[in-house]
Parts: C-alpha cells; sequence; structure tokens
C-alpha cells in the first residue's frame, strides 16, 4: 500500500509540474525571428567576441534586428557575410579586411638577456601586476603564454621565449591582443607582411643595451618609403597600413633588421 501510495503521489507531482512548465513555455513565449537562426548557422560559431557582441547567438540576434552589419564577423570574413546577406535580402557591403594578429616583439632568448629564473604563476596578466620583468627590455614579450591559452585555434605558440603566431592557424579574433597585458599583439591586415616586430620606445643606444633585435628608430625606413608608410615616433617605428604597398625598401635599409619582409610569415 506504501508503495503505490508513494507511487501515486510522484506521478500526480510529475504531472503538476509538467503542467506548470506547459504553461510557464507559454506563457512566456518569446518569438524568435526565423532569420536570427538562419544567421546563426552562417556564423563560425567561434564565440570570440571579436564582434564585439557576446558570441556568435548575440551577432545573429543583432544582425536579424537590422543593429549590426551583415559583415560584423571579422572571422568569417567575405564569405560568411555573402552567406548572411542572402539570408537578409540585402547587400554584403564593402569587402572585409580580415585582420591577423602579429606579436610587435622580436626579443627571443637569442637576442635579449634573462633576468633570472622566474618562480611563480606563469601568467603574463599576474606577473604583469606584480612588476616582474623576465627579461632586461621593459616593453618585450614576457613568455608566459597567457595569449596561448586564449586561443582558440591554437594560433599563436610561445617559442624560445616569445609568442610567435601561425598566419595560416589565426583566424583574426583578436582574443590574444586583448589578453596581452603589455599590448604587444596588435591585428594588422592579413594581406600586409610588412610590420615593425618591436615596442621599445627608448632610444637607440638604451635598446641596443638590452635587445640585439630592437628598433634603434634611426628613421631609415623613413627616408627609404616613397609612400610616407612609415613614421617614427617616441623613438619607434609605425607602420602606416593603409599607405604601405609592399615594396620592402624599408625591410631592406633596417640595420637591426626588425621590420619583417613582404614575403615572410610574421611573429
Amino acid at each position: 500500500m506504501i508503495i503505490l501510495i508513494t507511487t501515486l503521489v510522484i506521478a500526480i507531482v510529475s504531472i503538476l509540474v509538467g503542467a506548470g512548465l506547459v504553461f510557464t513555455s507559454k506563457k512566456f513565449y518569446v518569438e524568435v525571428d526565423p532569420r536570427q537562426t538562419l544567421v546563426r548557422e552562417c556564423l563560425p560559431g567561434n564565440n570570440c567576441g571579436a564582434c564585439g557582441y557576446a558570441g556568435c547567438d548575440a551577432l545573429a540576434g543583432e544582425i536579424a534586428m537590422g543593429n549590426a552589419p551583415v559583415n560584423a564577423c571579422p572571422v568569417g570574413g567575405n564569405p560568411v557575410a555573402a552567406k548572411i546577406a542572402e539570408v537578409m535580402g540585402t547587400e554584403a557591403g564593402e569587402p572585409v579586411d580580415r585582420k591577423i594578429a602579429f606579436v610587435r616583439c622580436k626579443g627571443s632568448c637569442e637576442v635579449t638577456h634573462n633576468q633570472g629564473n622566474y618562480v611563480g604563476l606563469h601568467d603574463c596578466r599576474s606577473a604583469a601586476l606584480s612588476g616582474v620583468n623576465v627579461t632586461d627590455c621593459d616593453y618585450g614579450c614576457l613568455g608566459f603564454g597567457s595569449c596561448e591559452s586564449v586561443c582558440p585555434e591554437q594560433a599563436i605558440k610561445v617559442v624560445n621565449g616569445v609568442a610567435v603566431v601561425n598566419r595560416m592557424r589565426c583566424v583574426g579574433c583578436g582574443l590574444c591582443a586583448k589578453t596581452c597585458p603589455r599590448g604587444l599583439i596588435e591585428m594588422i591586415p592579413e594581406k600586409k607582411r610588412v610590420a615593425v616586430q618591436c615596442s621599445n620606445k627608448d632610444r637607440g643606444p638604451d635598446v641596443k643595451k638590452v635587445c640585439s633585435a630592437g628598433c634603434i628608430g634611426c628613421t631609415l625606413c623613413v627616408r627609404q618609403c616613397e609612400n610616407d608608410a612609415i613614421h617614427v615616433a617616441e623613438n619607434l617605428a609605425h607602420v602606416d597600413y593603409d599607405a604601405c604597398i609592399q615594396c620592402g625598401k624599408c625591410v631592406e635599409k633596417c640595420p637591426a633588421k626588425v621590420i619583417t619582409p613582404p614575403a615572410g610569415t610574421g611573429a
């Protein structure tokens, strides 16, 4: 008798709970634009947040409501933008110049000096907050791999003390750039190969004391460029990617060899 009563009570409770769930789902049902689902199927699903929204679901909703452009996904690029435009019945707009990560540091173990063996949490953000400096360069890569740990595509690795990007694997999500506490990683146009692989803003002689591969701010690159695409500010060369035509003259004249060549893989 006890077993029968218990079974009956469980059955009644289950029916009441089920009825309550059905009532609640109908009462609070929010109609979803069918285009949102179709747009979400077009997106790559990285959920990286590089678009400025909290993942692909959020972006799909904003695109469906007309609050975000169809080419808002930097990872998917033009092919994804074209698919979404077809769903939304609009034009894809201007082609997206896809970007990839570039590490503005060349300070490997061969060219800079190690201050000692670090004992502690191997995280660049923690090391930066605690004032730890692994090498003599105050601007260089800390090399603890915080960027590596957040990359969904395993496109960035710490090699010989400095982060290196695999251009073939990088999807341009920008998570590594957001994570680097020293701001050494920038997102550059995928088609551009000429970039300055240094972030040291000290004067030339001081740079050479801590890193043999650092930019010395000599301005030779500036004088070689016929398109006004490279400038020196705060003792450090910077490339204007919009103006650069990839001629490689600055690469040839750089005495520190800190500017990557047009045909190189970058770092």
